[in-house]
């Protein structure tokens, strides 16, 4: 089977635009592919999170992959620490990557837009990271967004690189993945983008979220005083409310609420309420599951290590070809 490997960073709770926009893919791909899914607790080092909080944020995401319903026994779940292959890999790549190309990087210059505070070599590095968890597992395809494209772009570019500079043919190229349909783009509360953890309070339905939390962020959802024409086109808050419900209600109900804005009688404080409800019958298998699973530290304990030890088999037997090709070798 083809090797499949995704990573998401240990920066807070999983949203329904995770699930969405990765993880539902990710079930699907497991029963299809050898899936290696990360939690990329290196990467999230850039920001500088306290100890405690990366700790907990890491057992976080692992306990949720496992409630949205990840499989250990089908997939590879690791923490991306756990492997230190992973680190070598990276720093060897950084040997062949040169200053331009990472500077050039779109994601690097929004950083330096964004936090000219913390400008560190973590951020100029961010895609050889990335680079070296594609490629210590010699996979072929990656789920990524419109986001990351450039990165899996580099990721080929050092892979082709290492294979020209050694005079081999070891690494494949990489090329973005989606099983199935088309990616779906979750749009967030706040009227515009998508769905994000860094996008603001409120923005994101998270999957471990209480009734009670999601009426309130779902109540508090960006709207307008409604349509004047009939069959009007619908503002961007407004389409996000739709998008939101077409993928959490039934059909029959999104088709209501279409109808009461194209005849200029919908009632957004309805439409909210109906969304809210819908959004807690969708998550609350995986809400119970969180709080089953989190309470069960010997199972959290037990998936870490056998992801690790299924990890490291893989990372070892591509860190112990690469040295051999550079020359890295025992006397």
């Amino acid at each position: 089977m083809e090797t499949v490997v995704s990573g998401i960073r240990s920066t807070g709770n999983l949203h329904l635009g995770n699930y969405f926009g990765a993880i539902k893919n990710f079930i699907q791909m497991q029963h299809h592919y050898n899936c290696y899914f990360f939690i990329a607790d290196y990467h999230s080092l850039t920001t500088h999170p306290h100890p405690t909080d990366l700790h907990s944020s890491v057992r976080r995401v692992l306990v949720e992959y496992l409630a949205a319903g990840i499989d250990p026994e089908k997939s590879t779940i690791y923490i991306q620490s756990d492997v230190p292959e992973v680190a070598e890999l990276y720093l060897l790549l950084n040997m062949n990557a040169y200053m331009g190309e990472l500077e050039r990087c779109t994601s690097f210059k929004d950083k330096i837009r964004s936090q000219p505070d913390n400008i560190n070599a973590g951020l100029l590095t961010y895609p050889t990271l990335m680079a070296a968890d594609i490629l210590i597992h010699r996979a072929t395809k990656v789920p990524v967004g419109k986001d990351q494209e450039q990165h899996l772009e580099m990721a080929r570019t050092f892979g082709n690189r290492f294979n020209r500079i050694y005079e081999s043919e070891f690494f494949p190229e990489p090329y973005a993945f989606n099983f199935g349909s088309e990616l779906v783009k979750i749009p967030g509360l706040d009227g515009k983008g998508k769905m994000g953890k860094s996008e603001g309070e409120g923005n994101a339905i998270f999957l471990g979220d209480s009734p009670e939390e999601i009426r309130k962020k779902v109540m508090r959802a960006v709207s307008d005083s409604g349509p004047t024409e009939p069959n009007a086109v619908k503002p961007e808050p407004i389409q996000n409310l739709f998008d939101l419900m077409k993928v959490v209600s039934a059909a029959d109900t999104l088709q209501v609420f279409e109808d009461k804005y194209n005849d200029c009688t919908i009632r957004y404080g309805d439409m909210k309420k109906q969304l809210a409800e819908d959004m807690i019958n969708f998550t609350a298998p995986m809400r119970e599951k969180i709080n089953a699973i989190s309470a069960d530290e010997d199972y959290v304990r037990q998936v870490a290590r056998l992801g690790a030890a299924k990890a490291r088999e893989s990372a070892q037997k591509t860190i112990n070809e690469v040295r051999e090709l550079i020359g890295i070798r025992k006397f």
